[in-house]
């Protein structure tokens, strides 16, 4: 069972495969992992014992970050992804990012975005729209229309707690219009928006 893995000089922690979204570039329907690594479908939710174990475990030569993501969204586990960021903060001091649909308000009402400070350096929020229409259409959350709201919320609130916040949104051709306006919302709140390509290959994932 794959928890981290190696990707671009980078580590990702893989805790949970649940997620709240359906998103039509999801590279979880290009296959079962990404760039030559084993299986990212979890046979179980690892405990955090089997996570801090696995991590210890793990070859970290010349490694100095942890990327949340794996095949599904880190922040389903956000209680759990805290206590695993702070353990690897406080037994090996590298930095932490988290990539997020940044829906943890309706996924989990009572979290507190407040206890990422100090554990989780940076934050990568999958903006993929301008509009709220346009973003069900392209994510297909469980939630309805009422998660585009609470994902920029949530942007919000991570940057004003001094987070490291930057948004994305993946180009599946013919967005150029779409894409200058997420890039006019991201730019009128003040973060930075990353365009990532359409990647059908998981081999070449980037």
């Amino acid at each position: 069972m794959t928890i981290f893995y190696k990707f671009e000089g980078k580590i990702y922690a893989n805790i949970t495969n649940r997620c709240p979204c359906d998103c039509r570039f999801c590279i979880r329907q290009g296959g079962d992992s990404i760039a030559g690594n084993e299986s990212l479908w979890l046979e179980h939710e690892p405990d955090i014992d089997e996570i801090k174990a696995a991590f210890d475990g793990l070859d970290k030569e010349n490694m100095n970050s942890v990327v949340f993501c794996g095949y599904g969204e880190p922040m389903e586990r956000a209680e759990t992804l805290i206590e695993t960021a702070r353990y690897i903060k406080e037994n090996y001091a590298m930095k932490i990012r988290v990539n997020t649909n940044g829906l943890i308000s309706l996924i989990d009402p009572r979290f507190d975005v407040a206890k990422m400070v100090g554990v989780v350096d940076s934050v990568s929020v999958s903006l993929n729209a301008s509009t709220a229409a346009k973003y069900c259409d392209i994510t297909r959350p469980s939630f309805g229309e009422k998660a585009f709201d609470a994902m920029i919320s949530f942007a919000r609130s991570a940057k004003a707690l001094g987070l490291e916040v930057g948004f994305t949104v993946v180009d599946m051709g013919g967005m150029d219009e779409e894409i200058a306006k997420c890039r006019r919302l991201a730019d009128s709140l003040d973060i930075p928006l990353r365009v990532r390509a359409y990647v059908t290959d998981n081999e070449s994932y980037t």
